[in-house]
């Protein structure tokens, strides 16, 4: 779920920067600084707007840098537990498929993905349900529910969160729809055979 959430914090101002325009300064380094970073209970920081200093810096002795206390509203994004996303499939692996949600990845484990035996051709970077014949391949838009959250605050990139397809009105996009299989597709070639053989006794 994204979030605008108001974020107050200190950044260090190094001496080499006091000529420049200071709100300019603040706003390169809350930026570098903050976005792409997990705060807890918040959430990934996305982008920083609004940024502002508070009152006066401190200059530290034996440090020669200005620390600024700063207040900034800041677009976050935390997936929650039963929440509903829509992500895009990004890679397929022997145990699943990855995708993306967001700025993060999540995994939906091969058991998650549908209600069907499943056999996962990672080099053909495919998913194929053994009775349905039901597909999944990268670049799929698909609709999941999060079962399961772990962030990493020190590292965004190492968060691990799972997903579960295997309820109603979850899945790919095109199962959704109702043209994603095998079966459905030969159901919408035969009527157009029966017409084409009509059309030939005539």
């Amino acid at each position: 779920m994204y979030a605008i959430v108001k974020v107050e914090d200190t950044v260090r101002i190094p001496p080499e920067r006091f000529g420049d325009d200071i709100d300019n300064v603040v706003e390169e380094i809350v930026q570098k600084t903050f976005e792409g970073t997990m705060r807890k209970d918040q959430g990934l920081i996305v982008v920083t707007e609004n940024i502002k200093t508070m009152g006066e810096g401190i200059v530290i002795h034996g440090d020669g840098a200005l620390y600024q206390k700063v207040e900034f509203d800041a677009l976050t994004f935390k997936p929650e537990l039963q929440e509903i996303l829509d992500g895009i499939v990004c890679e397929i692996v022997e145990f699943g498929a990855f995708c993306h949600i967001g700025p993060l990845d999540a995994l939906i484990h091969m058991s998650q993905i549908m209600n069907d035996y499943v056999e996962v051709d990672s080099e053909g970077e495919m998913i194929v349900g053994k009775e349905k014949k039901q597909t999944l391949k990268t670049g799929d838009s698909v609709r999941a529910r999060v079962v399961s959250v772990s962030l990493n605050e020190l590292s965004a990139r190492e968060s691990k969160i799972g997903l579960t397809m295997r309820q109603p009105s979850l899945g790919s996009h095109e199962w959704l729809k109702g043209g994603s299989t095998e079966k459905d597709q030969k159901k919408k070639e035969e009527p157009k055979k029966k017409e084409e053989k009509e059309k030939g006794k005539k």
